[in-house]
């Protein structure tokens, strides 16, 4: 629903701004009128380009806001008192703004979790979730303390993998570079003198200049053409059937990267939320929805059936064939030993740890491949180029 902004009057005469979420701005009215305030100006709040295009919050920025909000909850501080010390001390004013809407909710009596779902660009359904379960329970400040864990895990996990892949990105990027600046720039000076000598080239060389000919007088083709594959490729994903084909490409071609990184979300996300006291079926719907394959995510969408039908969560991920030999073993030992929570945390350690080999022996691979197809493009440029001239030097003056 449409957010408003308003201002009002209490009958003593005091006037209060706000916000409030509803059908329209006679909604918004009669809920004002309903707690006994004057409604003086109603306006429906519309995001800026800048909050929808750019946000300015990022995921260490909520990292760092539920790390310093625990700290200052297990002070004995009150929420209220919380966010307005973090409204006043970040350095982020999109953040800021965020913070202070926060407080804003929370002063006309929605709760936390209320107040967290109205911003869920910046806040997930899990944590909005887990949220709840804690104050459902009244241990706020221990399920924020796992939030911190689970953020702080994913936040690593997600960095080893950048950094696994900037050596390898660079290398193709310097490699492109590269070959475009030899096709372009250098083979053209070469090819004016052997047009000048009129010399009978090798295969390779005439090959060589060929293309180089049609790479510059038909580059832009090839860009819009490539743009536009990439445009009907991204279109094509979005779409169900698409998607679930593209993310079953992906399952055959990295299967073994893709299936550790699924398991270790799935496991750390379900074994965080049980453990906060979300109930399993809530549970398993919040680890789908953070489940970026398709494939697997169906598995999970089954699994929550069979647990509403009494089944156990091990069993149905081994009918389902997506997850690991391994994990299905460890999770029916947390099934059978009452300690499923905890089981499943230790999966997810286990699998992040594996992953994180895994990455390392794949840009291990991928790295020399890399170098030897670079290699092999140059390597034949070159070549092509000192056969065509020693081919010249042969010729009578």
């Amino acid at each position: 629903m449409p957010r408003y902004a308003y201002k009002a009057a209490t009958r003593e005469g005091t006037v209060i701004e706000g916000s409030f979420e509803g059908a329209d701005e006679r909604a918004i009215a009669d809920r004002l009128k309903g707690t006994g305030l004057i409604p003086l100006y109603i306006e429906p709040i519309k995001d800026s380009f800048r909050t929808r295009i750019f946000s300015g919050v990022s995921g260490g920025d909520v990292l760092a806001f539920t790390s310093e909000l625990s700290t200052l909850l297990k002070s004995g501080l009150p929420l209220d008192r919380c966010l307005n010390i973090l409204a006043e001390i970040t350095q982020n004013k999109a953040l800021e703004a965020v913070i202070t809407e926060l407080l804003k909710s929370i002063r006309e009596g929605s709760s936390f979790s209320e107040a967290l779902q109205r911003h869920p660009r910046f806040f997930s359904r899990l944590y909005i979730n887990m949220v709840r379960a804690g104050e459902a329970g009244g241990v706020l400040e221990s399920v924020l303390e796992k939030l911190v864990e689970f953020l702080e895990s994913a936040k690593e996990l997600k960095d080893s993998v950048f950094s696994a892949m900037i050596y390898p990105s660079i290398l193709l990027v310097t490699g492109g570079i590269s070959i475009i600046a030899l096709l372009t720039y250098v083979l053209p000076k070469f090819t004016s003198i052997f047009g000048e000598l009129g010399a009978s080239l090798p295969l390779s060389t005439v090959i060589l200049i060929s293309f180089s000919s049609a790479f510059q007088d038909y580059w832009w083709i090839v860009t819009l053409v490539m743009i536009g594959a990439v445009v009907l490729l991204n279109r094509y994903i979005k779409l169900p059937q698409g998607r679930r084909r593209w993310d079953a490409l992906k399952l055959r071609l990295l299967g073994n990267i893709i299936r550790e990184i699924e398991t270790a979300r799935f496991c750390r996300t379900l074994g965080t939320l049980l453990k906060s006291g979300v109930p399993l079926i809530n549970a398993l719907n919040n680890a789908k929805d953070i489940t970026n394959n398709t494939i697997v995510a169906s598995s999970i969408e089954k699994l929550s059936i069979d647990v509403k039908e009494g089944k156990g969560i091990s069993a149905s991920l081994a009918s389902a064939g997506t997850f690991p030999r391994l994990a299905l073993s460890m999770i029916k030992v947390g099934e059978e030993s009452g300690q499923l929570e905890d089981m499943l945390l230790k999966v997810a350690s286990v699998y992040e740890k594996n992953l994180k080999q895994s990455i390392k022996r794949f840009v291990g691979f991928i790295e020399p491949a890399m170098i030897l197809m670079m290699g092999l493009i140059i390597g034949f440029i070159v070549l092509s180029m000192l056969t065509a001239i020693f081919s010249i030097t042969e010729l009578p003056f």
